[in-house]
């Protein structure tokens, strides 16, 4: 609550990873996403629990209109620059974004990103290259 995170949520029955990020950006955010490149995925193990999600990345055409801050039930969307989501300072993004993000924004190779957290504390990262 209360920090900048990426659009997701739930992979439906007989869907796809892919399928599912194209229907959760549509139903999130309103604006619909074509060829979102697979970017690796993000596991993590907190509180003794392992769960994950798989990572897309999609591109909007320059020219694309979408003004922001808007409020929606999941919470606030809002456009932030990169160099904003991976300051050392900000307190205001997940943890383990800073970890992935950047390694999945500037390299084509596909990894595990698999995080250990303690009392919400990011621990460790370590990347499992898958391609």
């Amino acid at each position: 609550m209360g920090r900048w995170n990426g659009v997701g949520g739930k992979i439906e029955d007989k869907e796809t990873p892919i399928e599912s990020v194209i229907r959760e950006t549509k139903e999130e955010t309103g604006i619909s996403i074509f060829e979102p490149r697979y970017s690796g995925q993000v596991t993590w193990i907190s509180n003794g629990q392992k769960t994950g999600m798989y990572c897309y990345i999609a591109e909007v055409n320059n020219e694309f209109i979408y003004n922001t801050p808007v409020e929606v039930q999941e919470g606030i969307l809002s456009w932030k620059k990169l160099e904003w989501v991976f300051h050392p300072k900000n307190k205001g993004v997940l943890p383990h974004l800073k970890e992935f993000l950047p390694i999945m924004f500037s390299n084509f190779s596909i990894y595990e990103h698999f995080c250990t957290f303690e009392n919400d504390i990011l621990v460790n990262h370590e990347l499992i290259q898958l391609v």
